[in-house]
């Protein structure tokens, strides 16, 4: 007889609740407690050796005090270090034991609260505590009296997000959070683990879950509501125990009964996705990292089945250097195959906003640590949760020797669901790699019926693929896998009405799934995000500093080179590899895109202060050594394109001052002409008029006034930080009241600048408009004094210009996003990235807005009154919004940009880089002969460094810049021997450019539409 459904499956969950799962563990014993609280439990995490017996606190300044359940502890990012004494009752013999440590969770997602480490005295780990995790094992068979000696370094991680999420909150920043402690200690007792009761608690889950999913009308949905009412009818309540394995029988037949041959196959892969800075500062994911690790291995030791994935090579280098115990017990797993590193990235970074070296090294540093560490060659790229991917990536991907990619995030689309899970993506330059995008929609999965039968359902490549991947385990520090999804994956291996769940590296289902469906679809460009589009702008001085820091690199590693291979300095290895590691650990996932607590933040700023001074000091002195001791003064040109006749990656003295711009004074505002731009600045210090001499055209539309600041309400519906959403156009102010309109004195260069101030809300800004002798470009920069809240400043150009695409620069070329919003896919595009330039053109003529800092961008076509219309680019400048970092963007901010008349694709790439390489003027009076040199073609130079294996040869990348073909002629000054073209790792691959030549010093490249190629030349005399 068929029951109600709401009857069974309410007594199930009360029984599981208040029954089942108290009873795995009954105590046995209490333990004793004597707890630490660093600083009062205010002080920074201290080594393990300080807090155990025999480190340096043991002489004096540790002393643990009395403590126990009930006690308070724990004031907001504070550590405290709890000792366990006891011994095992000997009615506990032949027992399995374990403890139960309980530091008072609260009913929240594990990996956003406190969390715990357990040691033994000696050091030596044993396993993480956490939320859903809070066992610790003794012995398989106790024989009683076994004493326990155990240490906890718990954590206070202060809940960010709580039930009011979003709010404003001070809990993420250390000085304001408070000293109030956050948690009482709930349980700490020695247990005996009822193995039937937890097999019990396994069988019944699982059939719960599926039963819960099967239809109404579903056969097999009545046979197991039937089996597990008499499983429950089975079951003494008051003698749980003694009745569970009577009740298991009652299970036995429906979870024997095996699957369709036909069902979906799911691979799962244990994983643990731990944000490397979100809503913690990095030295918490260091702990975080090791506890995860701990509680993975001590898994692997107990379940010969058990699979883990473990990305990012920073987080596995924060094991090694930190938990050098938990690492070696790592490294003995991914030996035998079963913890597996994957990613191939240093650290799982965003991929918008990293610029085409950085994206680039990701891949070095990550696959070269896994290499050099693990002898692992990784192949899949795991990025599950980065908002939104470019289409530089395919590239990428396959030149640093990986051949598969994962996403997850793109199923939080708001709008248009991605309409494939397994498929071809396909790159700006036509590279395609195979990608999975796990139906399942987590990347923290539990293995539930509910999250198996989504995974089935959701599926869209049915029919033509019949498998995907399920990673499973609690994240951010949640401590990863646990043995009950382990169970879970063992009864759905082969059960009627799941899909067929096995546990299995990630490379063993990427192969079978590309084999199964080769034919697979395309997707060529972007992955867009439909969401989290205030990344792009959020917390500008991460974003500047992240732009700064990689052009100061490439500065630095040019200038190095071209010294050390005259033999003036040393090339300085080790110190760039560091620096280069903490610049992309700052471009992870949370952190560049604005994303993190107030304490991450100003930790970036500090980086990125400590960055900008030591490499200014590399390429200081690097330049005057090649500059000589004369009196004159050299001017260095570091961008990959001549200017001011000074070659690129070369230097000479400095040139006479230029005929200056010729400046007039109209009508409170100022008229600025080189002879190829006449420029009009009104009294509002708006740009009215940019006339372009060349093509006698107007560069503006009609009536428009251009560098217009637009300050927007902001407000999302939740992820304040991340989230812009398209409500925001529906209000504007316009800063059109000038407090002052001034030109600014002359200096010897020639250059005509008007200053403009301007005061709104609680904020001032001061604008430069300036103008360069015999330049086709306008100069533009903001002084912003901001302390705005929940406001979004853009700077708006309404162009005369017809253009139905605009071209958006991203690492190694550009792609194209319309201008209109023909379909939900254009119109959810309302704010979108690009790097150093966003170009737009009608057939015959040109404009670009190039940048020194800024990612988010919008181009939109609007309508005219009496016909045609006007394509309006928008710079975002500076968010406020208040969570998680209450004073994200408040102070003060320099941003500049400039408009390009006239400009083709190339000019545009040519001013994105100058604007982020400014010259340098050095004393001295030696000119400099680049290294290496582009004498035609579309190629641009974006690396010139001597090789990472300290053999000496140089190493120049490049990439075809157009999109179209081209036959780019280099030339190189160095004495070589030899030229190779290599993959991103320095590694010799069969030659795709390079074609035959007799002379290795001027290789002739055949490059195709954005194709990176990577040259690796051999010197004379090098072995």
């Amino acid at each position: 007889m068929h029951h109600d459904r709401s009857l069974i499956e309410n007594r199930i969950e009360r029984v599981l609740r208040q029954r089942l799962r108290p009873a795995v563990h009954r105590t046995v014993a209490p333990l004793s407690v004597a707890a630490w609280h660093v600083n009062g439990g205010q002080g920074e995490p201290v080594d393990p050796p300080t807090a155990l017996p025999g480190g340096p606190g043991a002489e004096g300044g540790v002393e643990y005090r009395p403590a126990g359940v009930g006690d308070r502890w724990g004031p907001a990012w504070g550590t405290s270090w709890f000792h366990l004494t006891g011994e095992v009752p000997a009615d506990a013999a032949g027992r399995r034991v374990e403890l139960v440590v309980d530091l008072g969770w609260e009913d929240h997602s594990p990996g956003f609260q406190a969390e715990g480490l357990v040691y033994r005295p000696d050091g030596s780990v044993v396993k993480g505590l956490n939320p859903r995790n809070s066992w610790v094992p003794i012995g398989d068979t106790a024989t009683g009296g076994e004493q326990i000696d155990l240490y906890v370094e718990a954590a206070a991680n202060p809940l960010i997000m709580d039930s009011d999420p979003f709010s404003p909150t001070d809990l993420g920043e250390k000085t304001t959070a408070g000293g109030e402690p956050l948690y009482r200690l709930n349980r700490i007792d020695i247990c005996v683990f009822e193995s039937d009761v937890w097999e019990l608690v396994q069988d019944i889950e699982v059939l719960d879950g599926l039963m819960r999913e099967l239809p109404e009308g579903e056969p097999r949905r009545w046979s197991i509501e039937r089996a597990l009412e008499r499983a429950l009818d089975v079951l003494d309540l008051q003698d749980i125990p003694g009745t569970a394995d009577s009740a298991r029988e009652e299970l036995r037949d429906v979870l024997a009964s095996p699957a369709n041959a036909s069902v979906h196959r799911i691979s799962a892969v244990g994983h643990a996705h731990i944000d490397s800075a979100w809503l913690w500062p990095t030295r918490e994911t260091v702990r975080k990292v090791a506890r995860t690790s701990s509680n993975v291995v001590q898994l692997l030791d107990e379940y010969p089945e058990m699979v883990f994935a473990m990305s990012s090579a920073q987080q596995l280098e924060w094991i090694e250097q930190h938990r050098p115990e938990v690492f070696a017990r790592v490294a003995e797993h991914i030996k035998d195959g079963r913890f597996v590193p994957v990613g191939g990235m240093w650290v799982e970074s965003d991929t918008n906003m990293p610029g085409s070296e950085a994206m680039a090294r990701q891949f070095v540093y990550g696959k070269r640590y896994f290499l050099e560490k693990f002898g692992v060659e990784t192949e899949e790229v795991w990025l599950p949760d980065s908002f939104g991917y470019s289409p530089a990536l395919p590239q990428l991907v396959r030149l640093s020797g990986s051949r598969w990619f994962l996403t997850q995030k793109i199923s939080w689309n708001q709008r248009n669901p991605f309409p494939h899970h397994s498929f071809w993506w396909e790159g700006i330059d036509g590279t395609r790699v195979f990608t999975h995008f796990p139906p399942v929609d987590t990347y923290n999965s539990e293995l539930s019926g509910r999250e198996l039968a989504h995974a089935v359902r959701n599926f869209r490549d049915k029919g033509g693929a019949s498998r995907s991947l399920v990673p499973f385990g609690w994240g951010d520090g949640g401590g990863g896998p646990t043995r009950e999804m382990i169970a879970r994956a063992s009864r759905t291996a082969d059960l009627e009405g799941s899909p067929r769940v096995t546990i299995e590296k990630p490379s063993a289902f990427f192969a079978a799934a590309e084999e199964e469906y080769a034919d697979a679809p395309v997707w060529a460009g972007e992955l867009y995000l439909e969401l989290h589009r205030g990344t792009y702008t959020s917390q500008a001085k991460t974003k500047r500093g992240n732009r700064r820091s990689e052009h100061l690199l490439a500065e630095a590693e040019l200038w190095c080179t071209t010294a050390a291979a005259q033999g003036l300095i040393e090339y300085p290895y080790d110190q760039l590899e560091r620096i280069w590691k903490l610049v992309l650990l700052q471009q992870f996932h949370d952190i560049l895109p604005g994303s993190s607590i107030a304490w991450v933040h100003r930790e970036a700023a500090e980086t990125y202060e400590q960055i900008a001074t030591e490499l200014t000091d590399v390429i200081v002195a690097a330049q005057r050594a090649l500059a000589g001791d004369g009196d004159g003064t050299v001017v260095f040109n570091a961008a990959p394109h001549t200017r001011a006749g000074v070659p690129a990656f070369g230097a000479l003295p400095q040139p006479p001052a230029p005929e200056p711009v010729k400046v007039e004074a109209r009508d409170g505002g100022y008229v600025l002409d080189n002879g190829r731009l006449r420029v009009v600045i009104d009294a509002r210090g708006l740009l009215t008029s940019v006339h372009d001499a060349e093509a006698a055209r107007e560069v503006l539309a009609p009536g428009a006034a251009g560098n217009l600041l637009q300050v927007h309400p902001d407000f999302p519906n939740m992820w304040d930080a991340w989230d812009v959403d398209r409500f925001y156009r529906n209000t504007v102010v316009e800063l059109t009241e000038a407090d002052d309109v001034m030109l600014q004195p002359m200096g010897s260069d020639g250059i005509a600048t008007v200053k403009v101030r301007r005061t709104f809300g609680d904020s001032h800004v001061t604008q430069l408009i300036s103008l360069a002798p015999d330049v086709r470009r306008v100069d533009l920069g903001v002084d912003v004094d901001w302390h705005e809240r929940e406001k979004f400043l853009k700077a708006a150009f309404p162009l005369d210009v017809h253009s139905r695409h605009a071209s958006y620069e991203t690492q190694f070329g550009h792609h194209e996003r319309p201008t209109h919003e023909n379909t939900s896919w254009e119109a959810m595009k309302f704010e979108v990235c690009a790097h150093r330039f966003v170009h737009v053109a009608e057939p015959g003529y040109g404009v670009a807005l190039v940048n020194d800092s800024t990612y988010g961008h919008d181009v939109r076509r609007e309508a005219r009154t009496g016909g045609g219309t006007t394509t309006t680019l928008r710079l975002s400048l500076l968010r406020a919004p208040r969570f998680p970092d209450p004073e994200t963007d408040q102070g003060r901010h320099l941003l500049r940009y400039a408009l390009v008349p006239g400009a083709g694709i190339e000019d545009a790439v040519r001013e994105g880089a100058a604007i982020n390489l400014p010259e340098r003027a050095v004393p001295g009076d030696q000119p400099v002969q680049p290294l290496v040199q582009v004498h035609s073609g579309t190629g641009v130079v974006t690396a010139v460094k001597l090789a990472d294996d300290r053999s000496g040869d140089v190493v120049v990348r490049l990439y075809e810049a157009s999109g179209g073909r081209s036959i780019t002629q280099l030339q190189t000054s160095l004495p070589v021997t030899s030229v190779v073209e290599t993959d991103l790792l320095e590694r010799p691959v069969a030659s795709s450019a390079l074609r035959g030549t007799s002379d290795a010093s001027a290789p002739e490249l055949h490059l195709g539409p954005f194709q990176i190629v990577t040259l690796r030349f051999q010197l004379t005399g090098a072995e």
